[in-house]
């Protein structure tokens, strides 16, 4: 075996290690993996998107947020969470073309929840004031579910931009 597959290998063990640390809330010590593993290996795109993470959600730091989203998806293209969490982001910047640009890109990329980017887009024209197209982004958002709780919550969504809809024509 080679030192870099054995290097792999020990920064994949990090890499879970981190993330089980965030789900058990752990995140100063899943904050030092997450960097340890960069340090090593500056192409490690899944630590990147974690890293994001705890910027945005945990510093509110979204600079290096956006940043570290960016890193994750240049060298994990294939690691769907980047896509969501960096639309996420976008949308609470309100970075409305970028947005759109990533969840183009999203559509196309093998193993991304389409549920979840179709609802992304309805978020995003609802926040326009584009609800007709909110309207048919939560439709589709529905079309790709398997989830009836996440049905129900489009559903809603539906319904939210609906009365906006007839609060703007009064």
């Amino acid at each position: 075996m080679s030192n870099q597959s054995d290097n792999y290998y020990e920064l994949d063990r990090l890499f879970f290690k981190a993330d089980n640390d965030i789900k058990e809330g752990l995140i100063a010590e899943a904050y030092d993996t997450l960097q340890y593993i960069v340090e090593q290996e500056a192409e490690y795109g899944k630590a990147y998107n974690h890293l994001g993470w705890i910027y945005e959600t945990k510093y509110k730091n979204f600079p290096k947020a956006e940043e570290c989203y960016r890193l994750a998806l240049k060298y994990a293209p294939e690691y769907t969470a980047a896509y969501t969490n960096y639309a996420i982001l976008l949308s609470t910047l309100e970075k409305y073309d970028t947005l759109a640009e990533l969840l183009a890109k999203s559509l196309i990329t093998a193993g991304v929840n389409k549920a979840k980017v179709w609802n992304e887009y309805g978020i995003m024209y609802e926040m326009q004031g584009l609800y007709a197209e909110g309207v048919d982004a939560y439709k589709k958002a529905i079309q790709y579910s398997l989830s009836d709780e996440d049905i129900q919550k489009f559903e809603k969504s539906i319904h939210r931009i609906r009365k906006k809809q007839n609060i703007a024509t009064l």
